[in-house]
């Protein structure tokens, strides 16, 4: 058969198209419906030292995380100017509640700058940033004061898909989720949620969504007093292990079964 280079050239073209649809799929999403998957246990790790299938997790204060994927991508969350030890992240999200969750003046030598709200205030934010071997995602919320709405669409769940596992920050999170807010998130592995049950949703809030989130890994953030955390982690006791990291930083992988869900408690630096 002779050799048809427009015909060899489309079907080449057909097999990338398909490859980057596969890498933009969440497997997060394709899986929200199973039970819970393999659980993560934790271990201090210093940048560079992950492993093929390890993801780093170091916390920075507040709500701000750095995850560092097995290739190296670097992300920061809820950045405010601040990204931690180590070398500039390569993407950073933000939320729009108050100044110590975003900056109006990133640093312009970010790649990727992703903020939980749309600047232009029309429709809610979208995104979905496939980078290297991390797709970024986001789910969005709305933000109240005093039972009145401030600002729609102003705060994101950030879904971080890496390495197998399903990372969530619920940002600033003021209000229950639908069952639509639930469905888009998917399965979350880990989830970093505040627990100053104040200025975000309550404690019993966020303790009845750790649950329905089936989580894994809840990492709590966004706390002023050992008081609202502990109280937390008593709302948590029974179904979910209390464990108190040596330090601000952890790794994470699928290999590893640990008896049953936890609470890791991570001190800020």
């Amino acid at each position: 058969m002779p050799f048809r280079p427009v015909l060899w050239l489309a079907t080449l073209f057909q097999l990338l198209l398909a490859g980057y649809a596969a890498a933009q799929t969440s497997t997060c999403l394709a899986v929200a419906g199973n039970e819970f998957m393999p659980r993560v246990i934790p271990a201090a790790f210093a940048p560079g030292e992950l492993g093929d299938d390890e993801v780093g997790i170091t916390y920075v204060g507040h709500s701000a995380f750095r995850i560092e994927t097995p290739k190296g991508v670097a992300i920061v969350t809820d950045y405010a100017g601040y990204s931690g030890e180590g070398r500039l992240p390569d993407v950073v999200t933000m939320n729009h509640a108050h100044s110590s969750h975003y900056t109006s003046t990133p640093n312009p030598a970010i790649p990727h700058v992703l903020p939980g709200w749309n600047p232009d205030g029309a429709n809610p934010v979208e995104h979905r940033l496939q980078l290297d071997d991390v797709l970024i995602r986001n789910v969005s919320t709305d933000l109240y004061y005093d039972g009145a709405m401030l600002e729609k669409d102003g705060n994101s769940i950030f879904i971080f898909e890496v390495a197998g596992l399903c990372i969530g920050h619920l940002g600033h999170l003021h209000h229950k989720l639908t069952p639509e807010h639930i469905a888009r998130i998917g399965r979350l592995d880990i989830l970093f949620v505040p627990v100053d049950g104040t200025y975000t949703m309550s404690l019993a809030g966020m303790i009845k969504l750790a649950g329905q989130l089936r989580s894994s890994m809840v990492i709590p953030m966004h706390f002023f007093s050992t008081y609202t955390l502990q109280r937390f982690i008593a709302g948590m006791a029974g179904k979910f292990e209390t464990v108190m990291a040596d330090g601000s930083s952890t790794k994470v992988s699928l290999k590893t079964l640990p008896a049953r869900p936890q609470v890791m408690v991570l001190s800020p630096y």
